[in-house]
Protein backbone atom coordinates (compact mmCIF):
# COMPACT_ATOMS: atom_id res chain seq x y z
CA UNK A 1 0.00 0.00 0.00
CA UNK A 2 1.44 3.36 -1.02
CA UNK A 3 2.18 6.01 1.57
CA UNK A 4 1.66 9.47 0.11
CA UNK A 5 3.85 12.45 0.86
CA UNK A 6 3.24 16.10 0.17
CA UNK A 7 5.05 19.21 -0.89
CA UNK A 8 5.30 21.57 2.13
CA UNK A 9 3.78 24.51 0.24
CA UNK A 10 1.44 24.09 -2.76
CA UNK A 11 2.31 26.20 -5.79
CA UNK A 12 -0.35 28.56 -7.15
CA UNK A 13 -0.56 29.85 -10.71
CA UNK A 14 -2.92 32.41 -12.28
CA UNK A 15 -3.60 32.21 -16.04
CA UNK A 16 -5.68 35.01 -17.58
CA UNK A 17 -7.81 34.43 -20.70
CA UNK A 18 -9.35 37.45 -22.41
CA UNK A 19 -9.76 39.44 -25.59
CA UNK A 20 -7.93 42.61 -24.60
CA UNK A 21 -9.06 44.55 -27.72
CA UNK A 22 -11.73 47.24 -27.48
CA UNK A 23 -13.20 49.54 -30.14
CA UNK A 24 -12.65 53.28 -29.77
CA UNK A 25 -14.51 54.41 -26.66
CA UNK A 26 -15.11 50.78 -25.57
CA UNK A 27 -15.19 50.40 -21.79
CA UNK A 28 -16.12 46.88 -20.61
CA UNK A 29 -13.28 44.38 -20.15
CA UNK A 30 -13.99 40.69 -19.38
CA UNK A 31 -11.41 38.09 -18.37
CA UNK A 32 -11.35 34.54 -17.00
CA UNK A 33 -8.65 33.92 -14.40
CA UNK A 34 -7.82 30.22 -13.99
CA UNK A 35 -6.25 29.59 -10.57
CA UNK A 36 -4.45 26.28 -10.09
CA UNK A 37 -2.89 24.85 -6.94
CA UNK A 38 -0.45 21.96 -7.31
CA UNK A 39 2.00 20.10 -5.10
CA UNK A 40 -0.29 19.75 -2.09
CA UNK A 41 -3.45 17.87 -1.26
CA UNK A 42 -1.99 14.42 -1.87
CA UNK A 43 -2.72 13.12 1.60
CA UNK A 44 -6.45 13.10 1.08
CA UNK A 45 -6.03 10.46 -1.63
CA UNK A 46 -5.16 7.73 0.90
CA UNK A 47 -7.57 8.47 3.69
CA UNK A 48 -8.87 4.94 3.47
CA UNK A 49 -5.79 4.15 5.58
CA UNK A 50 -5.45 7.18 7.88
CA UNK A 51 -3.19 5.30 10.28
CA UNK A 52 -0.44 5.35 7.61
CA UNK A 53 0.20 9.01 8.39
CA UNK A 54 2.04 10.22 11.41
CA UNK A 55 0.21 12.95 13.29
CA UNK A 56 1.25 16.17 11.63
CA UNK A 57 2.00 14.49 8.26
CA UNK A 58 -0.61 16.78 6.78
CA UNK A 59 -1.63 20.34 7.52
CA UNK A 60 -3.01 20.96 11.02
CA UNK A 61 -6.78 20.64 10.76
CA UNK A 62 -9.99 20.50 12.81
CA UNK A 63 -13.35 19.16 11.63
CA UNK A 64 -16.82 19.35 13.20
CA UNK A 65 -19.54 17.01 11.92
CA UNK A 66 -23.08 18.30 12.56
CA UNK A 67 -25.79 15.61 12.34
CA UNK A 68 -29.50 16.41 12.24
CA UNK A 69 -31.19 14.52 15.11
CA UNK A 70 -34.61 16.20 14.85
CA UNK A 71 -37.77 14.10 15.12
CA UNK A 72 -38.24 13.87 11.35
CA UNK A 73 -34.99 11.87 11.08
CA UNK A 74 -37.00 8.86 12.30
CA UNK A 75 -39.27 8.92 9.22
CA UNK A 76 -38.27 6.56 7.75
CA UNK A 77 -35.96 4.99 10.38
CA UNK A 78 -33.38 4.32 7.63
CA UNK A 79 -32.63 8.06 7.67
CA UNK A 80 -31.22 8.14 11.22
CA UNK A 81 -29.44 4.86 10.64
CA UNK A 82 -27.93 6.24 7.43
CA UNK A 83 -26.81 9.38 9.26
CA UNK A 84 -25.09 7.33 11.99
CA UNK A 85 -23.35 5.14 9.41
CA UNK A 86 -22.32 8.17 7.36
CA UNK A 87 -20.84 9.96 10.35
CA UNK A 88 -18.96 6.79 11.33
CA UNK A 89 -17.57 6.61 7.78
CA UNK A 90 -16.48 10.25 8.00
CA UNK A 91 -14.76 9.58 11.34
CA UNK A 92 -12.94 6.62 9.75
CA UNK A 93 -11.66 8.96 7.04
CA UNK A 94 -10.02 11.34 9.53
CA UNK A 95 -6.25 11.51 9.35
CA UNK A 96 -4.38 10.74 12.57
CA UNK A 97 -3.70 13.95 14.46
CA UNK A 98 -6.71 15.86 13.12
CA UNK A 99 -8.86 17.50 15.82
CA UNK A 100 -12.55 16.62 15.56
CA UNK A 101 -15.96 16.69 17.21
CA UNK A 102 -19.44 15.33 16.49
CA UNK A 103 -22.47 17.54 17.16
CA UNK A 104 -26.10 16.40 17.37
CA UNK A 105 -28.47 19.03 16.02
CA UNK A 106 -32.10 19.64 17.05
CA UNK A 107 -33.61 22.94 18.28
CA UNK A 108 -30.44 23.00 20.39
CA UNK A 109 -26.90 21.78 19.62
CA UNK A 110 -25.47 18.91 21.68
CA UNK A 111 -21.89 17.71 21.92
CA UNK A 112 -22.04 14.01 21.05
CA UNK A 113 -18.28 13.43 21.14
CA UNK A 114 -15.92 14.11 22.86
CA UNK A 115 -17.92 16.59 25.04
CA UNK A 116 -16.98 19.19 27.69
CA UNK A 117 -16.29 21.89 25.08
CA UNK A 118 -13.29 20.01 23.70
CA UNK A 119 -12.11 18.50 20.44
CA UNK A 120 -10.69 14.97 20.24
CA UNK A 121 -7.50 14.18 18.35
CA UNK A 122 -7.99 11.45 15.73
CA UNK A 123 -6.34 8.12 16.55
CA UNK A 124 -7.50 4.49 16.41
CA UNK A 125 -8.75 4.85 20.00
CA UNK A 126 -10.67 8.13 19.57
CA UNK A 127 -12.19 7.00 16.27
CA UNK A 128 -13.52 3.87 18.02
CA UNK A 129 -14.85 5.97 20.94
CA UNK A 130 -16.59 8.38 18.56
CA UNK A 131 -18.29 5.54 16.68
CA UNK A 132 -19.45 4.06 19.99
CA UNK A 133 -20.95 7.44 20.95
CA UNK A 134 -22.76 7.59 17.60
CA UNK A 135 -24.73 4.45 18.43
CA UNK A 136 -26.60 6.41 21.11
CA UNK A 137 -27.85 9.03 18.64
CA UNK A 138 -31.65 9.10 18.43
CA UNK A 139 -34.17 11.39 16.77
CA UNK A 140 -36.36 13.89 18.62
CA UNK A 141 -36.90 17.64 18.76
CA UNK A 142 -36.87 20.50 16.27
CA UNK A 143 -34.40 22.17 13.91
CA UNK A 144 -32.33 25.31 14.60
CA UNK A 145 -29.29 25.09 12.36
CA UNK A 146 -27.78 28.38 13.53
CA UNK A 147 -27.21 26.85 16.99
CA UNK A 148 -25.36 23.91 15.40
CA UNK A 149 -23.07 26.25 13.46
CA UNK A 150 -22.31 28.41 16.50
CA UNK A 151 -21.35 25.36 18.58
CA UNK A 152 -19.15 24.10 15.74
CA UNK A 153 -17.49 27.52 15.60
CA UNK A 154 -16.80 27.53 19.37
CA UNK A 155 -15.32 24.03 19.28
CA UNK A 156 -13.21 24.60 16.15
CA UNK A 157 -11.84 27.82 17.64
CA UNK A 158 -10.28 25.87 20.54
CA UNK A 159 -7.73 24.25 18.20
CA UNK A 160 -4.61 26.07 17.01
CA UNK A 161 -4.83 24.74 13.43
CA UNK A 162 -4.62 26.10 9.90
CA UNK A 163 -7.68 24.35 8.40
CA UNK A 164 -11.12 24.49 10.09
CA UNK A 165 -13.99 22.70 8.39
CA UNK A 166 -17.57 21.66 9.06
CA UNK A 167 -19.82 18.98 7.57
CA UNK A 168 -23.55 19.54 8.09
CA UNK A 169 -26.44 17.15 7.42
CA UNK A 170 -30.11 18.10 7.64
CA UNK A 171 -33.35 16.49 6.53
CA UNK A 172 -35.81 19.30 7.24
CA UNK A 173 -36.55 22.98 7.17
CA UNK A 174 -35.01 25.31 9.74
CA UNK A 175 -38.35 25.78 11.55
CA UNK A 176 -37.21 26.54 15.11
CA UNK A 177 -35.32 29.78 14.51
CA UNK A 178 -36.00 32.77 12.27
CA UNK A 179 -34.27 33.29 8.90
CA UNK A 180 -32.60 36.35 10.48
CA UNK A 181 -31.17 34.21 13.30
CA UNK A 182 -29.69 31.75 10.80
CA UNK A 183 -28.28 34.62 8.75
CA UNK A 184 -26.69 36.12 11.88
CA UNK A 185 -25.08 32.76 12.68
CA UNK A 186 -23.74 32.47 9.12
CA UNK A 187 -22.35 36.00 9.29
CA UNK A 188 -20.67 35.17 12.62
CA UNK A 189 -19.11 31.96 11.23
CA UNK A 190 -18.09 33.27 7.78
CA UNK A 191 -14.33 33.38 7.43
CA UNK A 192 -13.83 31.28 10.58
CA UNK A 193 -14.45 27.86 9.05
CA UNK A 194 -15.64 26.38 5.75
CA UNK A 195 -18.63 24.05 5.66
CA UNK A 196 -20.12 21.47 3.30
CA UNK A 197 -23.91 21.05 3.62
CA UNK A 198 -26.09 18.11 2.60
CA UNK A 199 -29.85 17.61 2.51
CA UNK A 200 -31.09 14.04 2.92
CA UNK A 201 -34.50 13.00 1.61
CA UNK A 202 -36.83 15.64 0.13
CA UNK A 203 -38.32 17.54 3.09
CA UNK A 204 -35.59 20.20 3.39
CA UNK A 205 -35.36 23.62 1.76
CA UNK A 206 -32.87 23.83 -1.14
CA UNK A 207 -32.21 27.56 -0.73
CA UNK A 208 -31.42 27.07 2.99
CA UNK A 209 -28.87 24.32 2.40
CA UNK A 210 -27.23 25.99 -0.61
CA UNK A 211 -27.23 29.30 1.30
CA UNK A 212 -25.29 27.72 4.18
CA UNK A 213 -22.69 26.24 1.82
CA UNK A 214 -22.42 29.48 -0.12
CA UNK A 215 -21.93 31.65 2.98
CA UNK A 216 -19.28 29.28 4.36
CA UNK A 217 -17.52 28.60 1.02
CA UNK A 218 -18.36 24.90 0.96
CA UNK A 219 -20.28 22.52 -1.28
CA UNK A 220 -24.00 21.68 -1.23
CA UNK A 221 -25.78 18.62 -2.55
CA UNK A 222 -28.80 16.38 -2.16
CA UNK A 223 -28.65 12.77 -0.97
CA UNK A 224 -32.16 11.65 -1.86
CA UNK A 225 -31.60 8.08 -0.63
CA UNK A 226 -30.15 7.74 2.91
CA UNK A 227 -28.25 4.67 1.68
CA UNK A 228 -25.96 7.03 -0.25
CA UNK A 229 -24.93 9.05 2.80
CA UNK A 230 -21.90 7.03 3.89
CA UNK A 231 -20.22 7.25 0.47
CA UNK A 232 -20.99 10.97 0.26
CA UNK A 233 -19.65 11.71 3.77
CA UNK A 234 -16.49 9.75 2.99
CA UNK A 235 -15.92 11.82 -0.17
CA UNK A 236 -16.50 15.07 1.75
CA UNK A 237 -14.03 14.09 4.46
CA UNK A 238 -11.46 12.98 1.89
CA UNK A 239 -11.74 16.40 0.24
CA UNK A 240 -11.39 18.13 3.63
CA UNK A 241 -8.31 16.04 4.44
CA UNK A 242 -6.80 17.10 1.10
CA UNK A 243 -6.93 20.83 1.87
CA UNK A 244 -3.50 22.39 2.36
CA UNK A 245 -3.95 26.16 2.51
CA UNK A 246 -6.75 28.08 4.26
CA UNK A 247 -7.97 31.68 3.99
CA UNK A 248 -6.90 32.19 0.38
CA UNK A 249 -8.24 35.41 -1.16
CA UNK A 250 -8.46 36.64 -4.72
CA UNK A 251 -7.08 40.19 -4.59
CA UNK A 252 -8.10 42.58 -7.34
CA UNK A 253 -6.15 45.80 -7.82
CA UNK A 254 -7.48 48.33 -10.33
CA UNK A 255 -5.96 51.63 -11.54
CA UNK A 256 -7.60 54.99 -10.91
CA UNK A 257 -10.83 55.37 -12.86
CA UNK A 258 -11.52 51.65 -13.28
CA UNK A 259 -14.79 50.30 -11.81
CA UNK A 260 -15.41 46.68 -10.85
CA UNK A 261 -18.62 45.36 -12.42
CA UNK A 262 -18.45 41.88 -10.87
CA UNK A 263 -16.18 39.09 -9.63
CA UNK A 264 -17.62 35.55 -9.88
CA UNK A 265 -16.31 32.06 -9.38
CA UNK A 266 -17.52 30.22 -12.49
CA UNK A 267 -15.95 26.74 -12.09
CA UNK A 268 -16.49 24.23 -10.60
CA UNK A 269 -19.65 26.10 -9.54
CA UNK A 270 -21.06 29.58 -10.07
CA UNK A 271 -20.65 31.77 -6.97
CA UNK A 272 -20.98 35.56 -7.10
CA UNK A 273 -18.25 37.04 -4.89
CA UNK A 274 -18.83 40.70 -5.79
CA UNK A 275 -20.54 41.69 -2.54
CA UNK A 276 -17.97 39.85 -0.39
CA UNK A 277 -15.16 42.29 -1.11
CA UNK A 278 -13.11 43.57 1.81
CA UNK A 279 -10.82 46.55 1.23
CA UNK A 280 -7.11 45.71 1.06
CA UNK A 281 -5.35 49.02 0.57
CA UNK A 282 -5.63 51.75 -2.08
CA UNK A 283 -7.75 50.53 -5.04
CA UNK A 284 -7.41 46.89 -3.94
CA UNK A 285 -10.00 44.47 -2.54
CA UNK A 286 -9.98 40.85 -1.40
CA UNK A 287 -12.60 38.24 -2.36
CA UNK A 288 -12.65 35.07 -0.16
CA UNK A 289 -12.06 31.69 -1.82
CA UNK A 290 -11.73 29.44 1.25
CA UNK A 291 -9.36 26.46 1.52
CA UNK A 292 -7.38 24.82 -1.28
CA UNK A 293 -5.85 21.42 -2.01
CA UNK A 294 -4.72 20.14 -5.42
CA UNK A 295 -7.36 21.77 -7.62
CA UNK A 296 -8.20 24.40 -10.21
CA UNK A 297 -10.97 27.00 -10.22
CA UNK A 298 -12.03 29.67 -12.72
CA UNK A 299 -13.08 33.25 -11.95
CA UNK A 300 -14.87 35.72 -14.26
CA UNK A 301 -13.75 39.31 -13.71
CA UNK A 302 -15.55 42.20 -15.40
CA UNK A 303 -14.29 45.80 -15.06
CA UNK A 304 -15.27 49.11 -16.65
CA UNK A 305 -12.33 51.21 -17.84
CA UNK A 306 -12.29 54.88 -18.93
CA UNK A 307 -12.87 55.23 -22.69
CA UNK A 308 -9.70 55.86 -24.72
CA UNK A 309 -8.50 56.49 -28.26
CA UNK A 310 -7.19 54.06 -30.87
CA UNK A 311 -3.68 52.84 -30.08
CA UNK A 312 -3.86 53.38 -26.34
CA UNK A 313 -3.24 50.50 -23.91
CA UNK A 314 -3.66 50.16 -20.15
CA UNK A 315 -3.51 47.67 -17.30
CA UNK A 316 -7.20 47.15 -16.46
CA UNK A 317 -6.67 44.99 -13.34
CA UNK A 318 -4.11 42.90 -11.52
CA UNK A 319 -5.35 39.59 -10.12
CA UNK A 320 -3.40 38.08 -7.19
CA UNK A 321 -3.80 35.10 -4.88
CA UNK A 322 -2.94 36.08 -1.31
CA UNK A 323 -2.88 34.45 2.14
CA UNK A 324 -2.44 36.11 5.55
CA UNK A 325 1.21 36.26 6.67
CA UNK A 326 2.38 35.83 10.28
CA UNK A 327 3.16 39.55 10.58
CA UNK A 328 -0.40 40.56 9.70
CA UNK A 329 0.36 41.45 6.09
CA UNK A 330 -0.56 39.34 3.05
CA UNK A 331 1.71 36.96 1.18
CA UNK A 332 1.23 36.93 -2.60
CA UNK A 333 1.18 33.41 -4.05
CA UNK A 334 0.77 34.28 -7.74
CA UNK A 335 -0.70 36.95 -9.99
CA UNK A 336 -1.96 37.67 -13.50
CA UNK A 337 -2.75 40.82 -15.50
CA UNK A 338 -5.91 41.98 -17.29
CA UNK A 339 -5.22 44.38 -20.16
CA UNK A 340 -7.20 46.79 -22.34
CA UNK A 341 -6.00 47.79 -25.84
CA UNK A 342 -8.01 50.09 -28.12
CA UNK A 343 -7.98 49.22 -31.83
CA UNK A 344 -9.75 50.12 -35.08
CA UNK A 345 -9.53 46.46 -36.18
CA UNK A 346 -13.20 45.52 -36.11
CA UNK A 347 -12.52 41.77 -36.20
CA UNK A 348 -10.19 42.00 -33.18
CA UNK A 349 -12.45 44.25 -31.08
CA UNK A 350 -15.66 42.28 -31.69
CA UNK A 351 -14.19 38.82 -31.09
CA UNK A 352 -15.35 37.19 -27.84
CA UNK A 353 -12.79 35.10 -25.98
CA UNK A 354 -13.99 31.44 -25.93
CA UNK A 355 -13.46 31.11 -22.15
CA UNK A 356 -15.45 34.30 -21.47
CA UNK A 357 -18.24 33.23 -23.82
CA UNK A 358 -18.44 29.76 -22.28
CA UNK A 359 -18.67 30.93 -18.68
CA UNK A 360 -21.10 33.73 -19.52
CA UNK A 361 -23.33 30.94 -20.83
CA UNK A 362 -22.76 28.76 -17.75
CA UNK A 363 -23.72 31.63 -15.42
CA UNK A 364 -26.86 32.24 -17.48
CA UNK A 365 -27.62 28.50 -17.35
CA UNK A 366 -27.58 28.53 -13.53
CA UNK A 367 -29.77 31.63 -13.49
CA UNK A 368 -32.46 30.41 -15.92
CA UNK A 369 -32.75 27.05 -14.13
CA UNK A 370 -33.49 28.87 -10.86
CA UNK A 371 -35.92 31.24 -12.60
CA UNK A 372 -37.64 28.36 -14.41
CA UNK A 373 -38.11 26.27 -11.27
CA UNK A 374 -39.35 29.30 -9.31
CA UNK A 375 -41.87 30.06 -12.09
CA UNK A 376 -43.03 26.42 -12.08
CA UNK A 377 -43.65 26.55 -8.30
CA UNK A 378 -45.68 29.74 -8.75
CA UNK A 379 -47.83 28.16 -11.49
CA UNK A 380 -46.39 30.32 -14.29
CA UNK A 381 -46.15 27.45 -16.77
CA UNK A 382 -45.35 29.62 -19.81
CA UNK A 383 -42.53 31.37 -17.96
CA UNK A 384 -41.20 28.06 -16.65
CA UNK A 385 -41.27 26.52 -20.13
CA UNK A 386 -39.39 29.47 -21.64
CA UNK A 387 -36.69 29.55 -18.96
CA UNK A 388 -36.15 25.79 -18.78
CA UNK A 389 -36.13 25.62 -22.58
CA UNK A 390 -33.33 28.20 -22.62
CA UNK A 391 -31.54 26.10 -19.99
CA UNK A 392 -31.76 22.99 -22.20
CA UNK A 393 -30.36 25.03 -25.11
CA UNK A 394 -27.44 26.37 -23.03
CA UNK A 395 -26.64 23.00 -21.47
CA UNK A 396 -26.50 21.36 -24.89
CA UNK A 397 -24.41 24.10 -26.48
CA UNK A 398 -21.83 24.06 -23.67
CA UNK A 399 -21.58 20.29 -23.32
CA UNK A 400 -22.92 20.32 -19.76
CA UNK A 401 -24.23 16.76 -19.98
CA UNK A 402 -24.93 16.32 -16.26
CA UNK A 403 -27.23 19.35 -16.17
CA UNK A 404 -28.87 18.32 -19.47
CA UNK A 405 -29.63 14.93 -17.92
CA UNK A 406 -31.18 16.54 -14.82
CA UNK A 407 -33.25 18.91 -16.99
CA UNK A 408 -34.62 15.95 -18.97
CA UNK A 409 -36.29 14.69 -15.77
CA UNK A 410 -38.25 17.94 -15.45
CA UNK A 411 -39.05 18.70 -19.12
CA UNK A 412 -39.60 16.69 -22.30
CA UNK A 413 -37.04 17.95 -24.80
CA UNK A 414 -38.51 18.47 -28.28
CA UNK A 415 -35.47 20.22 -29.80
CA UNK A 416 -32.41 20.92 -27.66
CA UNK A 417 -30.80 23.19 -30.27
CA UNK A 418 -33.70 25.64 -30.26
CA UNK A 419 -34.61 25.04 -26.60
CA UNK A 420 -38.09 23.75 -27.44
CA UNK A 421 -39.45 21.81 -24.46
CA UNK A 422 -42.67 20.74 -22.75
CA UNK A 423 -43.04 20.68 -18.98
CA UNK A 424 -43.55 17.16 -17.64
CA UNK A 425 -46.96 16.71 -16.04
CA UNK A 426 -45.48 14.71 -13.15
CA UNK A 427 -42.01 15.31 -11.73
CA UNK A 428 -40.49 13.41 -8.81
CA UNK A 429 -39.73 15.84 -5.99
CA UNK A 430 -36.19 14.43 -5.67
CA UNK A 431 -35.53 15.12 -9.37
CA UNK A 432 -36.67 18.75 -9.10
CA UNK A 433 -34.65 19.31 -5.92
CA UNK A 434 -31.56 17.70 -7.46
CA UNK A 435 -31.76 20.03 -10.47
CA UNK A 436 -32.17 23.07 -8.20
CA UNK A 437 -29.35 22.05 -5.84
CA UNK A 438 -26.90 21.29 -8.66
CA UNK A 439 -27.92 24.14 -10.97
CA UNK A 440 -24.72 26.08 -10.25
CA UNK A 441 -22.37 23.22 -11.22
CA UNK A 442 -20.48 24.06 -14.40
CA UNK A 443 -18.31 22.34 -16.97
CA UNK A 444 -15.00 23.71 -18.20
CA UNK A 445 -14.28 24.83 -21.73
CA UNK A 446 -13.60 21.90 -24.04
CA UNK A 447 -10.03 22.00 -25.29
Amino acid sequence: MAIFSKSPVPQFTVDVYQNAYLPEGGREVNAIATVTSTGGGTIGSAVSAPHLYAAGAGPSAAVAVMVDCSGSMDYPPTKMRGARDATAAAVDALRDGVHFAVIGGTHVATEVYPGDGRLAVASPQTRAQAKEALRKLSAGGGTAIGTWLRLADRLLATADVSIRHGILLTDGRNEHESPDALRASLDACAGRFTCDARGVGTDWEVKEVTGIASALLGTADIVADPAGLAADFTRMMEAAMGKEVADVSLRLWTPMGVEIVFVKQVAPTVEDLTARRTEAGPRAGDYPTGSWGDESRDYHICVRVPGAEIGQEMLAARVSLVVPAADGTAQTLSQGLVRAVWTDDMAASTSINPQVAHYTGQAELAQVIQQGLDARKLGDLDGATAKLGRAVQLAGASGNEDTARLLSKVVDVVDATTGTVRLKARVAEADEMTLETRSTKTVRVKK
